[in-house]
């Protein structure tokens, strides 16, 4: 199949659900440094769109799933607190310039460390963490590659 710059994707929108939109919006611009593009409300359904400062034309969507307009029984909403909690929901990779730099920088916030920075064997130096709401985000940066 032949691929065209026309039916070729391009990624526009990530979504990440929270529990609490005021914590993410803590987190994601003042720890990470992403720009907030929208926080929009109508009624109880609050979302918002960030940036990464050097991708503008990606958006990342973080919504309540309490009121993402997707009815559901108290149990479904008791499972996917649990399974978000886990950090098994939603989770976002970021490449950074320096990982050890950013993760003493949103360390700094408070915010839960998932691992420290470490080179792995797939040749990156990566950390984590939690949000909020209990969803992994990682920070990468690539090694050099071996006699570079």
């Amino acid at each position: 199949m032949e691929t065209t710059q026309a039916t070729s994707p391009i990624l526009n929108n990530c979504f990440v659900i929270v529990d609490d939109v005021d914590a993410a919006m803590s987190f994601y611009r003042d720890a990470i440094g992403l720009e907030v593009n929208q926080d929009v409300s109508q009624g109880d359904f609050r979302w918002l769109t960030f940036t990464p400062p050097n991708q503008p034309d990606i958006e990342i969507v973080i919504q309540d799933y309490r009121a993402f307009g997707v009815p559901m029984s108290e149990d479904d909403k008791a499972a996917v607190a649990d399974l978000m909690a886990k950090g098994v929901l939603s989770s976002l990779v970021f490449e950074v310039g320096d990982v050890d730099a950013l993760f003493e920088q949103v360390r700094a916030t408070g915010a839960e460390v998932l691992q420290e920075p470490a080179d792995q064997f797939y040749g990156v130096r990566d950390c984590a963490f939690r949000d909020p709401a209990g969803n992994m985000i990682r920070f990468k940066t690539p090694l050099a590659a071996p006699g570079a």
